[in-house]
């Protein structure tokens, strides 16, 4: 049912998810919301055990960003995830020297409702253009709310919540994906998850924070 869907999608004509202008038959975005997705590494981030910068994103979370990451998710527009997950890879350093792309994942309870999970699409988009491999190495051990409507007090409850898949985490640097950066907690939980299993450095892409 999904591969008819898309094949409807591609046939279809439909407003960029960016701007309302005519998509015709070019997948995502329009060329002009394309042109101005810019990423770029910022100084201030949430994650620990990293002295340089460290976070990759192409913005706030608006505009154009907002449009796409909400499309990419609830209007099932999973085409987005390839040309913001290459915008994404043209902004990563040669210095992060990323040896594998990592997505944050969704609880299976989550998983199952929605039918994807929106930083997997992602990240293998990123990686495909990196010519890394994505590998599914975290595990969420526990269903949590979206922490943009949780009080700061309560919000400890990500600690376990994410566990490294043996074997499957490198000796090397990891590039974590997901598609928006709120609190910030759950990527410290991610993160404390990589190094605790063997990863050197664990650097992290949004698309928007």
């Amino acid at each position: 049912m999904s591969a008819l869907l898309g094949a409807l999608r591609a046939l279809l004509p439909r407003p960029c998810p960016g701007c309302g202008a005519q998509l015709g038959t070019q997948p995502g975005l329009c060329g002009p919301c394309r042109g101005g997705l810019r990423a770029e590494v910022q100084r201030h981030s949430p994650l620990r055990a990293h002295p340089e910068p460290h976070l990759l994103t192409l913005g706030t979370y608006s505009g154009v960003r907002r449009r796409a990451v909400r499309a990419l998710k609830f209007g099932q527009a999973r085409d987005l995830a390839g040309v913001l997950g290459a915008a994404l890879a043209g902004g990563v350093p040669g210095g992060w020297s990323v040896q594998v792309v990592v997505p944050v994942p969704l609880h299976p309870t989550r998983l199952r409702e929605r039918g994807f999970n929106q930083a997997e699409l992602l990240g293998q988009a990123l990686a495909d253009t990196l010519g890394v491999p994505c590998v599914d190495a975290l595990r969420r051990t526990r269903a949590t709310a979206q922490q943009a409507r949780r009080h700061a007090a309560d919000r400890d409850v990500l600690s376990g919540a994410f566990q490294a898949a043996p074997g499957r985490v490198p000796r090397g640097a990891v590039l974590l994906v997901d598609d928006v950066l709120t609190t910030g907690l759950t990527a410290r939980a991610c993160q404390d998850a990589l190094l605790s299993a063997g990863a050197s450095a664990v650097y992290m892409a949004v698309v928007a924070r």
